[in-house]
């Protein structure tokens, strides 16, 4: 039989065609068109044949024909390649028999019974026993699709194969309300947008990680007969993908809008701008494609669908992943074809694993199916490896990790490199933004600014969520207190990833979820040095027993995740010759106390120390010098009066310290002026202390002081005199500051000040010195409190003063 053997007959006649296009032939051409047009269907005839699917007498016979065809080609190149130079007549008509041999394939994949059987063996081998009984409505609306596109030779074909498989990424058998009411609520948001006025010309997006349903809901709109009676029907989709044929895909919607459907070698036709027309471009890798494919005419309505946010932010539906009900009734559905767990089955293990998921359609439809007629034991085995940040199964890495994997290429190397960098924080988590953005810096040698273009530019990716918090991006302000979330799925990516290899050779160590202890793997190849840039442990309570040695000589950031009343911090710190940044934080409901810290005497490259939850550990004249420590960040930690001793030369312990942050340290009273001693600084951030009252009267000794934060200190009554002597400031936050009740009557001679933030700040006046500010470009201040500054704009040229929005948070 023709089929049987048509594996090899595909391979000998790709090699032949390949042969003729690198000679001289006159048909080398066209043997080159052809050889990439059959080698792009020859995966997918070797998978009919593999699958075990019986097909129909009709498509047996459509496929007989076809190899029949192939076989004939084969003959046909042995022909041309034996042929001889000087015969001119015999090459040219194997150059007409060639001609022929393409028209003939061309004809057959421009049919649909070949993109139907195709589709057909890929979903049954995927999804067979789940509800078939909207397969046919899938099939049709395939089958309308490719008719329309017109697509020329393996296009088609490519065209086709991508949609199918766009289509089954996020949905099992289109069956769309079981996605639940996220996606509804979707579909009536993104129609809300296509449908309002004055808006034709516009892009729309649909946007969402990686298996999200982002292609569902666009299928859904696309079918939904409000979108069609307000297009009149005049809708059409598209998957672009990551390799795209740009001018195909062009002149398709092209053809589409101005009504010449068959836009190749066509006189070309201005669109009428009468009829409302929708363009939906599903799967959209990269703003340069999105250019090459977006016609802005009159009537014509453009939807992106992509992993990353390419239209306006106001424009763009964002998919949320499904809550526990709709996740728990898509997983039972792949898992036991039904919306809920059995009976008999154990409810637990299957809670478990609808959770590891966390509301991703993708995870929960493969991971499901995968664990379908599996017993109980295998499940927990699975539940584990998903718990560790490892794929279930084959299945779950070539079609989920795979997948989302696929992303990160379009990320230069330094962004990707930071997008692995967050399987280093604990699972569900809040990550303050200071933090990443240090790691970054001193991992990747990154200036701040650089690292927050690439923290926004992986939000708009969908790879991380950025919290909506007004003041993120503006220029002098901390981040402290703004948060970074990302899914689990994405976490578990980065760490799948991070992972590969040696545990001695990987760049990252990272305990992918907490333990009682470090990691067995570890312990067992801990006879060698390992050479991890970046280590994150995640523990409960550590004693000197729970340890043991690492040599870790290139570390440069190590995170310290625990639970725990006390903390004994691990003995290896000392050997860490290199590391940069230190984050110790405690997870727990009061602050630790910490054990060894003379581990901290090596420590001479340290730049960077974030404290949270945790008592800071005593200083005295004897403590060993951090000389290159630049950022010290206390959060909610015990201060005890620390920094409050005038016999202690703090500038000696910390002589090139830049940025102090203490937020939400309720010991605080005062800041004692021993700060003051400390010239280097830049940036003094005391906020959210509800008890410091006042401020040292030496403030004048910062000369290098830009930022002043005194954000959310209720307390305090009034700022020193000294301050206005401040020859380097350019940013003064007062904004909650309740008892503060007037602004030093000299604060005009701040001539570098370029902004001041005084929300929620009751000063009833502002002192006559203001309209000496030359350098004031903006100021936040409450709606009453705008009179007041106008005489100043009208004196200080540029100025912008702006009325905030009270903002409550329960953080």
């Amino acid at each position: 039989m023709a089929e049987v053997i048509g594996g090899e007959v595909v391979t000998e006649l790709v090699k032949k065609l390949f042969l003729i296009s690198n000679k001289a032939f006159r048909c080398r051409s066209i043997a080159g068109k052809l050889a990439t047009m059959i080698e792009d269907v020859q995966p997918t005839i070797k998978e009919i044949m593999c699958s075990g699917v019986e097909l129909s007498p009709h498509r047996q016979l459509q496929l007989r024909m076809f190899f029949e065809t192939l076989e004939k080609g084969v003959k046909l190149t042995e022909e041309v390649l034996n042929s001889r130079r000087w015969n001119m007549v015999r090459r040219l008509y194997h150059v007409k028999k060639m001609e022929d041999l393409e028209k003939k394939i061309l004809s057959f994949l421009r049919g649909p019974l070949l993109t139907n059987v195709l589709a057909d063996v890929h979903h049954f081998q995927a999804f067979c026993e789940v509800r078939f009984d909207r397969m046919d409505m899938n099939f049709q609306m395939l089958k309308e699709q490719v008719g329309s596109m017109k697509i020329r030779g393996s296009g088609l074909l490519r065209e086709a194969m991508k949609t199918a498989e766009a289509t089954m990424e996020t949905v099992t058998e289109g069956d769309f309300e079981n996605l639940g009411v996220g996606l509804d609520l979707g579909k009536r948001k993104v129609k809300e947008m296509l449908f309002s006025l004055n808006d034709e010309g516009r892009l729309f997006g649909i946007s969402g990680m990686s298996g999200s349903g982002k292609t569902t809901l666009a299928r859904e709109l696309e079918r939904d007969m409000e979108v069609r009676d307000y297009f009149e029907n005049r809708i059409l989709f598209l998957t672009v993908s990551q390799s795209p044929n740009i001018e195909e895909l062009r002149a398709m919607i092209w053809g589409f809008l101005t009504g010449h459907e068959d836009a190749y070698g066509a006189t070309p036709l201005e669109p009428d701008g009468q009829t409302r027309k929708l363009v939906i471009l599903d799967d959209v890798w990269t703003r340069e494609s999105l250019d090459q494919l977006m016609f802005k005419l009159p009537g014509t309505t453009n939807l992106v669908v992509s992993r990353s946010k390419f239209a306006d932010p106001k424009a763009t539906f964002d998919v949320e992943l499904l809550n526990e009900d709709e996740a728990t009734s898509l997983f039972c559905l792949s898992a036991f074809g039904q919306k809920s767990v059995p009976s008999g089955f154990n409810i637990n293990l299957a809670k478990q694993a609808v959770e590891e998921c966390k509301g991703l359609p993708l995870a929960l439809k493969v991971i499901g199916a995968s664990l379908k007629d599996r017993p109980e034991k295998y499940w927990q085995g699975a539940v584990k490896r998903l718990s560790r940040g490892e794929p279930a199964d084959e299945t779950h890495e070539s079609r989920v990790f795979s997948q989302m994997e696929a992303t990160l290429e379009t990320l230069d190397h330094k962004t990707r490199e930071c997008f692995l960098d967050l399987g280093a924080f604990p699972e569900d988590s809040k990550i303050p933004l200071d933090v990443i953005i240090n790691t970054w810096v001193e991992m990747h040698d990154l200036d701040e600014e650089i690292a927050f273009a690439v923290l926004v530019d992986l939000s708009d990716k969908n790879l991380l969520t950025l919290v909506k918090d007004p003041r993120l991006g503006a220029l002098y302000t901390g981040y402290y207190d703004i948060f970074v979330t990302q899914n689990d799925v994405l976490r578990d990516l980065a760490i799948h990833l991070s992972n590969r290899g040696k545990v001695n050779r990987r760049e990252r160590l990272l305990m992918p979820k907490r333990e009682s202890v470090l990691p067995r793997e570890w312990e067992r190849n801990n006879d060698e040095p390992y050479n991890a840039r970046i280590v994150s442990i995640h523990t409960g309570e550590m004693t000197e027993l729970d340890w043991f040695d690492m040599e870790l000589p290139k570390a440069e950031v190590l995170i310290l995740n625990f639970s725990s009343d006390n903390y004994v911090l691990p003995p290896f710190i000392a050997k860490m010759g290199r590391l940069r940044a230190l984050v110790i934080i405690n997870n727990g409901m009061s602050p630790a106390h910490l054990q060894d810290l003379s581990s901290f005497t090596n420590l001479a490259k340290l730049k960077s120390l974030w404290l949270e939850m945790v008592h800071v550990p005593e200083l005295s004249n004897s403590t060993v010098p951090l000389k290159n420590l630049h950022k010290l960040s206390l959060i909610l930690c015990r201060i005890n009066n620390i920094f409050d001793q005038s016999a202690l030369d703090i500038a000696q312990i910390f002589p090139n310290l830049s940025d102090l942050t203490i937020d939400h340290c309720d010991d605080l009273v005062e800041l004692p002026s021993t700060i003051c001693r400390i010239t280097s600084l830049k940036s003094i951030s005391i906020t959210n202390c509800p008890r410091i009252d006042e401020l040292p009267k030496n403030l004048s000794k910062l000369m290098k002081l830009e930022l002043l934060r005194l954000y959310a200190s209720p307390e305090l009554k009034y700022l020193p005199e000294e301050i206005c002597e401040l020859p380097s400031l350019k940013y003064l936050d007062i904004s909650q500051c309740l008892s503060l009740s007037s602004l030093p009557e000299e604060i005009g001679k701040l001539s570098t000040l370029e902004k001041i933030d005084m929300r929620e700040c009751p000063v009833p006046s502002i002192p006559s010195s203001t309209i000496s500010l030359a350098s004031l470009r903006h100021v936040i201040c409450d709606k009453v409190n705008l009179r007041m500054w106008e005489e100043v704009q009208k004196a200080v040229p540029g100025l912008l003063v702006e009325a905030a929005e009270k903002c409550f948070s329960l953080d």
